[in-house]
């Protein structure tokens, strides 16, 4: 609770995207989800339905349906959201030509824009480059639409159907995360170099221990992957946005003042961290509703300070019932059922910790 708590003081967020479930750096995801607490996801523009499968007979859509939910996974361990778009992995691809024709190109794009714009990157990384190392026309096809969804996204003109819902977003850069993968070395000494082998002692692990349980949910495809510790080198390359020496998020505005939250409100974020008590979390209970109220109560003067507030009052009711020790759990009392068929659900509430929550029937 208290690494969720700190993370309150965090605005930003990053999106990476690839072709493939397990296309993922989940290093890299787990550091920016656990050390720098910005908000993470991954955009796999395919289900895998294409791959192997070394824990059944599943293949195609069916496939598909297990290595997504072997992404969901990895998200809960590493900490990152997961998305998708309509492309379908339909085997291994030799050209990026051949794979943006069967996407339906346009299509994925769409997809891509879609989820940019909501999701509101400050940074986009990209696994492949555009000029095919990544050796599968998949991967080349990923980062070619990339290039074009960091553009396009902020360019009303394109997809204009998606702003009645949603509104143009520009991402202040995009990255390619460069790799070695066996005899393909793609980093050099003048690429944005860091360090993520960061430990948590709030959770116990380091980056390296997180990612590889993260990694290791892959399991059709054989992935499972041992633990790493100490210090873990990512390389980047620029390939749009101002130009930054050290830092993915260099010179971004990435605290409260984001949200036009005045001082006094940020004072009392870092004293709701600093009083936090371990030992009786539902202590802060009144506080964290307090910042809660505080938050809705914030002018809400653009799309951005909107999708931020939404954000950050979804952590904390979670972190609400967490303080509290909130468990609940529904139990049907049949498996199956035809339509029609009528069944009771058994609803069980548990609040571990004297917090004072009831339940309000709707």
């Amino acid at each position: 609770i208290r690494h969720r708590l700190e993370g309150l003081q965090v605005f930003g967020s990053v999106l990476y995207i690839a072709a493939h479930p397990d296309d993922e750096n989940t290093r890299l995801l787990t550091w920016l989800s656990k050390e720098k607490h910005l908000r993470t996801g991954y955009l796999s523009l395919t289900r895998g339905e294409g791959g192997q499968n070394l824990i059944g007979s599943e293949q195609g859509a069916m496939l598909g349906m297990i290595r997504t939910q072997e992404l969901l996974a990895a998200r809960r361990i590493d900490g990152a959201e997961q998305f998708f778009t309509r492309a379908v992995d339909f085997g291994y691809s030799k050209n990026p030509e051949e794979t943006l024709r069967m996407w339906n190109k346009d299509s994925v794009l769409a997809d891509m824009v879609w989820v940019i714009r909501n999701f509101k990157p400050d940074v986009i990384i990209c696994r492949f480059p555009t000029s095919g190392e990544g050796g599968h026309g998949h991967h080349t096809a990923s980062a070619i639409l990339a290039e074009q969804a960091w553009s396009a996204a902020a360019d009303p003109k394109r997809f204009p159907q998606q702003l009645r819902y949603t509104e143009p977003w520009q991402a202040k850069r995009l990255f390619w995360n460069t790799f070695q993968f066996g005899n393909v070395n793609t980093t050099s000494a003048e690429q944005l170099k860091i360090n993520i082998g960061a430990y948590y002692p709030l959770l116990g692990e380091s980056t390296g221990e997180i990612a590889a349980r993260s990694r290791s949910m892959h399991k059709s495809q054989g992935f499972g992957t041992a633990a790493q510790r100490g210090e873990m080198i990512e390389f980047f390359k620029q390939l749009k946005g101002e130009t930054v020496q050290g830092d993915l998020f260099e010179g971004l505005d990435m605290n409260w003042s984001r949200v036009g939250a005045p001082v006094d409100f940020r004072s009392k974020v870092a004293e709701l961290i600093n009083t936090f008590d371990d030992k009786a979390p539902e202590k802060s209970i009144a506080a964290i509703a307090e910042l809660y109220q505080w938050l809705g109560a914030l002018p809400l003067k653009d799309a951005e300070v909107r999708y931020w507030v939404a954000v950050r009052q979804k952590e904390i009711r979670a972190l609400l019932l967490a303080c509290a020790g909130w468990y609940a759990e529904c139990l049907a009392d049949a498996y199956s059922l035809t339509p029609g068929q009528e069944f009771t659900v058994r609803l069980q509430c548990i609040q571990r910790r004297d917090a004072g929550l009831r339940l309000i029937k709707l």
